[in-house]
């Protein structure tokens, strides 16, 4: 923020922000031969990683430019968007725009039975939240973000934010109140907006819901700062040498054959509840058999695999600090001097220590966290706390904080 004794105005050096940013970001794409970025159906959909200090600033810059000339009441009145958002998903408009062609208000009105007025409303309100581009009157193309939504899990995912994750936001200061401080997962907005139910007896109940949660934890990696992709760096892997790595709740193997491919002196035993692992030996790629097996076993139960690593990948963010530190007990049968525990999670940032844009995802995540299941993103002396309390014998040896990731991976110690 522009210091108080400053005479020129905010505005004014926002703008001036921006244009530098922006000029240097350009040149870097052109050196690179990379494509600028546009809302064109075709646009890129991320920019090279060299340029992301570049594009924090501006980000941050055109966010506080827009808002700070906004009315304070237009600057909240962003509920409408979770509307047009659930529309556009739950009636798969965008599958029904060819690629490269276009479709008419009247054509989108026989496909979803809806009125033209109804179409013609929720699809120019899309609009406006460039999803959509009209280049005729009443004729709708792609753009860069409608294309991105006919990936099915990509679809999936966002149907599930507008359609089961908003009604139970709205209930999260009501939960709060009910139930003050509770870390229990039966006691939260979710649980309020679904009968009493929580986010598993959903699942295990209401397929339909079910697949739109499973694409969402697929299209994760999208989310910049939590994708898969980055594993590979997060952490020196290679100075493990020869290791076995039990992967905690590690879901199908997603990570662990993303590490066996990259790290072949590593060997994994993915670990997760029965019903995660159906089928799944049938997925394990050729090049990885023997190498990556995996091991029904369920989180709070003590720990019997041997390895030397135990790692959990965005496991505790997802339980209260009582449930975390029954899970950290569990693991305790299972170690012994050398070995060591890395958790890759969210360390929260202090504020005004990361890009704006970063920093309010973080907190956006936080919040959801609390609405599904009373976890939560912890700070470091947080996450301090969290295993001392479970045993004085865990030590906190280092946090590795890899570029433009969202997620730190703690490494931990076993102190005999």
């Amino acid at each position: 923020m522009a210091s108080s004794k400053n005479s020129t105005p905010r505005i004014v050096e926002l703008a001036a922000q921006i244009s530098t940013s922006v000029t240097k970001l350009q040149e870097k794409l052109s050196a690179q031969g990379a494509a600028t970025p546009s809302f064109a159906e075709n646009g890129p959909e991320s920019l090279p990683e060299d340029v992301s200090s570049l594009k924090d600033a501006v980000l941050d810059a055109t966010a506080e430019l827009h808002e700070i000339l906004l009315d304070p009441l237009l600057l909240l009145f962003k509920f409408a968007s979770a509307i047009t958002i659930d529309g556009v998903c739950r009636y798969k408009i965008p599958d029904m725009i060819p690629a490269g062609r276009n479709i008419t208000f009247d054509e989108i009105s026989e496909k979803t039975g809806l009125e033209k007025y109804a179409v013609r409303r929720l699809v120019r309100h899309a609009i406006t939240m460039r999803i959509f581009d009209e280049p005729e009157h009443e004729v709708i193309s792609h753009s860069k973000i409608s294309k991105f939504l006919t990936i099915p899990y990509i679809n999936g995912w966002v149907e599930f934010e507008a359609r089961d994750t908003w009604p139970a936001n709205t209930r999260i200061i009501d939960a709060l109140q009910k139930w003050p401080n509770s870390q229990m997962p039966n006691e939260t907005g979710f649980v309020l907006a679904n009968d009493g139910k929580t986010v598993p007896e959903i699942i295990a109940s209401n397929p339909e819901i079910a697949a739109r949660f499973g694409a969402g934890m697929e299209a994760i990696n999208f989310v910049p700062g939590y994708s898969i992709q980055e594993i590979n760096t997060a952490y020196d892997w290679a100075s493990l040498g020869n290791a076995t790595i039990v992967h905690g709740m590690g879901s199908r193997g997603q990570v662990a054959f993303e590490l066996a491919k990259k790290f072949p002196k590593l060997d994994f035993i993915v670990q997760d509840s029965k019903d995660s692992l159906v089928g799944v030996n049938s997925t394990i790629p050729p090049e990885l058999a023997g190498r990556v097996r995996f091991e029904e076993h369920e989180l709070f139960a003590p720990q019997d695999a041997k390895a030397d690593v135990y790692f959990f990948r965005m496991v505790f963010r997802a339980l209260g600090d009582a449930f975390a530190t029954q899970a950290l007990k569990a693991q305790v049968p299972a170690l012994r001097p050398g070995v060591k525990m890395l958790i890759q999670d969210v360390v929260m940032p202090e504020p005004e220590t990361i890009p704006l844009w970063r920093d309010r995802l973080a907190r956006s995540v936080d919040l959801a966290l609390e609405c599904f299941s009373n976890g939560r993103e912890r700070y470091l002396d947080e996450w301090k706390a969290l295993l001392a309390a479970a045993d004085e014998r865990f030590v906190l040896h280092q946090v590795f904080v890899p570029k433009d990731s969202l997620l730190s991976i703690i490494e931990v110690h076993w102190k005999a």
